[in-house]
């Protein structure tokens, strides 16, 4: 049976926000991807205070110079679409206010028909931190803990109530309601996130960068989950951050999902044998507009699924 296939949205630089966001969702749609995806970075700094993902020296790769907001783009995609799921992947919890991001994630679970999957983590980047965040970056599991709950109680009947370090809710009634029980899912980068997404969420947001590192890290939740005795099933949405080039990528350096769409279809297949049971892929990075992004996510569409993914 194929697996479900997601694609991002295009958020990047080269992006016409108004016009392409829905363009490339309905067209993504129509092709049979079954989800939406965005992500989040709020700045680019010049110069940094550390390196991409927090590794001393690694640029921040040009694309990321301007990103569009996530929910305002994943809400043109749910009034151009019927469908297909809407997920975050993810917003970087400490960059919001709990009760604020509770209710606008509700919001737009009520207005598209039950279809948000809230994809939570805790981000990397201190001056996104320095900018935005509300509460200091030692304190960002704290945070995303909290925004559990709050989304938790908002999400819940009336009256609700809560009281934690950054939010108190005075008993109230707060709506709208989403249209049902939103889907919550987290990243596992080491022991205690991968304890809280056991605990607390209903799936895991890995990055897909090579099948045997995935199956390897997908066990390992698998195992955790058997140790705290969980019994329902942990859902998966793997990301693949593809980068596309007309022509094959050569050299046996070339990294997971770099390349021609043969070669992105290659990689979704071995990282499909793992047994993880959902992909995103998001290829908008190094397409020149939405004509191309939409072009190559057909063609990667349908060569993925004559490959039997």
């Amino acid at each position: 049976m194929p697996i479900p296939l997601g694609l991002g949205l295009p958020q990047m630089k080269q992006y016409e926000l108004g016009r392409d966001v829905a363009d490339v969702a309905r067209a993504a749609e129509a092709v049979g991807y079954e989800s939406l995806w965005v992500f989040e970075r709020v700045l680019f700094p010049e110069p940094a205070t550390q390196g991409l993902y927090g590794v001393p020296g690694l640029a921040w790769p040009d694309q990321y110079r301007s990103v569009a907001d996530p929910l305002v783009t994943l809400t043109l995609a749910a009034a151009a679409t019927d469908r297909a799921r809407l997920g975050t992947s993810v917003l970087v919890a400490p960059l919001h206010v709990p009760f604020q991001l509770a209710r606008s994630l509700a919001s737009l679970d009520a207005a598209s028909g039950g279809r948000v999957i809230a994809g939570l983590g805790t981000g990397w980047s201190l001056d996104e931190y320095a900018a935005a965040a509300v509460a200091p970056f030692e304190k960002r599991g704290a945070v995303l803990d909290e925004l559990l709950d709050v989304c938790a109680a908002v999400w819940g009947p009336d009256p609700v109530s809560y009281k934690g370090d950054l939010t108190t809710i005075s008993p109230s009634e707060v709506g709208p309601k989403p249209a049902r029980p939103i889907p919550v899912f987290l990243p596992a980068n080491g022991p205690r996130a991968t304890r809280r997404l056991v605990d607390r969420a209903d799936g895991w947001m890995p990055v897909a960068m090579g099948a045997s590192q995935l199956a390897e890290q997908w066990r390992r939740v698998r195992d955790v989950a058997a140790e705290r005795g969980r019994e329902r099933p942990v859902g998966v949405c793997a990301r693949a951050n593809a980068r596309y080039s007309a022509e094959p990528v050569a050299g046996r350096d070339r990294q997971p999902f770099h390349g021609s769409v043969a070669q992105i279809v290659e990689d979704l297949v071995a990282h499909a044998a793992t047994g993880v049971p959902e992909f995103m892929l998001d290829l908008q990075s190094t397409t020149r507009d939405a004509t191309e992004l939409i072009d190559v996510a057909t063609e990667v569409y349908e060569a993925a699924r004559a490959a039997g993914v």
